[in-house]
């Protein structure tokens, strides 16, 4: 599938597949890392999404018939070498506790999906996730990848406050909060590791095509973890 439209004067969307499969990953990534790679005139950012890559272009610097040509012929050579691999990015690993009191949420959870809590952490942090993009605040990853089994429903009402760090299940996704914020997914870990610090290069941990792997630690290690922060 190869679908690009325009989205507004200046944007363009690439649709490469449909649903949050293996295979639409690794078509979105190889588009989004051809678009990047290119020295293409004009083309001021690319980014990726679930199924699509969006590209942003100055048209004083080019026209729409360029860009349109330029973008399907980049993305149809892209698609032509796509595979899983080509979806890239590093292998991170995040430490997580999955123990009180960063865990609020996980035995309701767990009695949602009919498991036991600790076939719930299990589950979570056996699997491997990949980052299709960030959004909604500064470094947050959209994860796919979460067991169809830890499926459960956000909150009816959101909380206020969620704390940094918090590790959360809405829906199908899986996710981090990078910094404190209201948020209404269910918590069921937290990670002292910093997903998000303007002070650091790049600022935002994790990046499009990486892949994410969770590791149970103590509420002791956290704590340590913390304190080395």
């Amino acid at each position: 599938m190869l679908q690009i439209d325009w989205s507004s004067d200046r944007s363009l969307v690439i649709r490469v597949a449909t649903g949050d499969t293996p295979e639409a990953a690794a078509r979105v990534g190889a588009v989004w890392s051809a678009l990047r790679g290119a020295a293409l005139a004009g083309l001021i950012d690319a980014t990726p999404a679930y199924a699509s890559v969006s590209a942003v272009f100055d048209p004083a610097r080019l026209d729409h018939d360029a860009a349109l040509a330029a973008v399907r012929s980049l993305a149809r050579r892209a698609l032509d070498d796509a595979g899983e691999s080509a979806a890239g990015g590093r292998v991170v690993t995040i430490p997580a506790c999955y123990e009180a009191p960063h865990a609020i949420d996980l035995p309701a959870v767990a009695e949602h999906c009919g498991l036991s809590p600790a076939e719930v952490v299990s589950a979570h942090s056996g699997a491997a996730y990949r980052v299709r993009f960030l959004g909604f605040m500064p470094g947050f990853a959209y994860l796919s990848g979460l067991p169809a089994v830890l499926a459960t429903p956000r909150l009816p009402a959101p909380r206020t406050r969620v704390p940094a760090g918090s590790v959360g299940i809405g829906g199908s996704q899986t996710g981090v909060y990078p910094l404190e914020s209201p948020g209404g997914w269910r918590l069921i870990a937290r990670t002292p590791t910093a997903i998000f610090d303007p002070r650091r290069a790049p600022a935002a941990l994790l990046a499009p095509g990486d892949v994410v792997r969770f590791a149970p630690i103590s509420s002791a290690e956290y704590e340590r973890l913390r304190g080395r922060a």
